[in-house]
């Protein structure tokens, strides 16, 4: 995740303060890299958006 620019990601913010600045998706504490973590240990979309409370599959595809 470091070294990538999400400011034209209308999907997900960066706030001083909030979670240490990490990138998560807007309105929410989550940040982007557990989409990516869940992914790559073999979750679905489905399984995600399942998972997390408040994460939409529009989020995650923006992120993808």
């Amino acid at each position: 995740m470091v070294g990538l620019d999400w400011s034209q990601c209308p999907a997900v913010e960066s706030v001083p303060g909030k979670m240490s600045g990490a990138w998560v998706f807007r309105g929410t504490r989550m940040p982007v890299a557990i989409v990516f973590e869940n992914l790559e240990a073999g979750m679905t979309l489905d399984e995600l958006v399942e998972m997390y409370d408040g994460l939409t599959r529009e989020q995650v595809k923006a992120v993808l």
